[in-house]
């Protein structure tokens, strides 16, 4: 079935430029997005979703009312929702598998959405940036295109990636908006930072650093976050990449230079630290969420 737009199949061989003039509401839509001043989101009640992470969870959720992610450059931050069960499920996508990851976050929503006569799968696509390297929009392509092959229908709701969450300064570019926020009572979606990003922050990303695919963090139906297990080797040459600094280490990555935050080379530095220890590791505990602040 195909990825729609006010009920039309998208013309895929369009540029995202020519489908924002064809269809204008996606644009205003982004334009009133990207006007949000950042939300400060603390950790009561919220579920934080790392770079190849996703979780999903429906309003009946005693734990959880909030999902979020930021720190993406040329990543893409994915919502999918079911507007019947109100499942909803955030990703934070890197195009390292972009198929398989649609596909998991798919069949994850649809397992919460037992009748989905009642109710339409909407996506929401927020991220990315003018980037030199063009990795931006190859991954709005993929997306698109991936989100076409799937078997149910799929509504196109939000659009702001690449060209249209872009902003140039002295010649360079930058995303505006680095991290979303979805409240799964209200389904409302929202410029965000998350000063707190755990837990477990650095096994998480030395999770995905060394190559890990797209993981689901998170039982709706236990209400509980799975940290791991998480496996991997001894890590070669680790007192080399702990004497680098953040310009050297940006210098062998794909991530692009001029957008840089700090997340991205922290995440590095504490994979080598853990990496030093030597030795295979095998982490992971399970977490019962707080209860939300009443929204």
């Amino acid at each position: 079935m195909p990825l729609l737009i006010n009920g039309d199949r998208i013309d895929l061989a369009q540029p995202p430029g020519e489908l924002i003039r064809t269809y204008p509401h996606l644009e205003e839509k982004a334009r009133v997005l990207r006007g949000q001043p950042a939300q400060t989101v603390g950790p009561k009640g919220l579920l934080y979703i790392q770079q190849r992470e996703f979780a999903v969870t429906t309003p009946k959720d005693g734990s959880v009312s909030i999902l979020g992610s930021d720190d993406a450059t040329t990543c893409h931050l994915v919502v999918l929702r079911h507007t019947g069960s109100g499942a909803t499920c955030l990703t934070h996508c890197d195009g390292s598998s972009t198929q398989a990851e649609v596909s998991l976050i798919m069949s994850a929503v649809k397992s919460f959405s037992n009748d989905t006569e009642c109710g339409r799968l909407e996506v929401h696509l927020v991220g990315g940036f003018n980037d030199d390297r063009q990795l931006s929009q190859k991954l709005t392509n993929q997306l698109l295109r991936t989100f076409d092959l799937q078997q149910d229908d799929v509504h196109l709701v939000t659009f702001c990636v690449t060209e249209l969450n872009d902003r140039k300064e002295k010649d360079n570019h930058f995303p505006i908006i680095y991290g979303i926020a979805v409240n799964v009572k209200t389904a409302e979606i929202f410029h965000a930072t998350f000063p707190d990003k755990g837990p477990d922050e650095d096994l998480r990303s030395a999770h995905m650093l060394t190559g890990a695919p797209m993981t689901n963090i998170y039982d709706a139906k236990r209400e509980q976050l799975h940290i791991g297990p998480y496996f991997w080797m001894p890590f070669p040459h680790v007192d080399f990449w702990l004497e680098q600094d953040d310009k050297q280490i940006l210098q062998v990555t794909e991530v692009t230079k001029m957008c840089v935050v700090l997340a991205f080379c922290q995440p590095c530095w504490l994979f080598c630290a853990n990496a030093e220890r030597g030795g295979a590791f095998c982490l992971g505990q399970k977490l019962k969420l707080e209860a939300p602040v009443a929204m």
